[in-house]
């Protein structure tokens, strides 16, 4: 413990937290799920990247360039980009485009918005605070878009025949997917409300708890964490909403007409 009080976490410490990794993947074999391999893979997957997402933050913190920090920047869209394409199951028509500008003017404008007026620090490249921030913002909305452009997918396909039935009686493509729209959107944002409702009863969110650990008074802790969902839940839904209303263009024909 040093002087403000803080656990200092040493190897052996890590060593036996990820005891519980490898009890989650004993009771995968136990029950035969076939997990874990992947339970396993995913564990050190974290850790790889931990690790080298704290030495490149050690060197940017002593650099601090905006072009080093948006490269930075850039490089995790693109990383939040290829995880969700790998997770999609079904992707709908120019997934990566689609999911790819989504992800860049959603996030990056609440990102913008929230660091520039709400913590108002200077410059605005500082790592510190943009490269964190914008982390926590980009993968909740990572989660959300890819909830939303699955459901999209799946809706499209359950709803085909109702779909060009409305196009058959004169709707625009926008009014004959407006179901399967409004369940999408509804779809992801699902995860971030169910955050928001059990938070601070249920359960004390990472950033809060990190914040307290670490010696910051409760009540600064709070107003951050109150701040911090504000921006998650902004970036959730203009990524959603972005990446739907582009993407339900891709199902359909210059002619109007639903894509076979």
């Amino acid at each position: 413990m040093d002087n403000r009080g803080l656990v200092n976490l040493e190897l052996s410490n890590l060593l036996l937290a990820f005891a519980l990794i490898l009890f989650a993947m004993a009771l995968s074999r136990f029950q035969r799920l076939g997990q874990a391999r992947k339970i396993g893979w995913a564990a050190l997957r974290m850790v790889v990247q931990l690790l080298a997402i704290g030495y490149l933050l050690h060197l940017v913190f002593s650099v601090k360039t905006p072009l080093l920090v948006t490269s930075i920047l850039v490089v995790m869209a693109g990383f939040s980009l290829q995880v969700a394409g790998s997770q999609a199951k079904r992707k709908m028509p120019g997934f990566y485009r689609v999911m790819g500008s989504s992800i860049l003017a959603g996030c990056g404008g609440v990102t913008f918005f929230f660091c520039a007026l709400v913590v108002g620090y200077s410059p605005w490249y500082e790592p510190r605070y943009l490269i964190p921030l914008f982390g926590m913002i980009l993968g909740n909305s990572m989660q959300g878009a890819s909830l939303a452009a699955e459901r999209l997918e799946a809706e499209i396909g359950e709803r085909r025949e109702e779909i060009e039935t409305a196009l058959c009686l004169g709707a625009t493509p926008r009014q004959a997917v407006e179901t399967a729209l409004r369940n999408a959107f509804s779809a992801a944002l699902i995860p971030t409300l169910n955050t928001m409702a059990a938070m601070g009863i249920v359960s004390l969110p990472g950033m809060m708890t990190g914040q307290i650990l670490s010696g910051t008074e409760p009540a600064v802790a709070v107003r951050y964490q109150i701040a911090i969902m504000c921006a998650v839940s902004g970036g959730v839904a203009a990524t959603a909403f972005l990446l739907l209303m582009q993407g339900y263009r891709r199902y359909f024909t210059p002619a109007q007409q639903l894509r076979r």
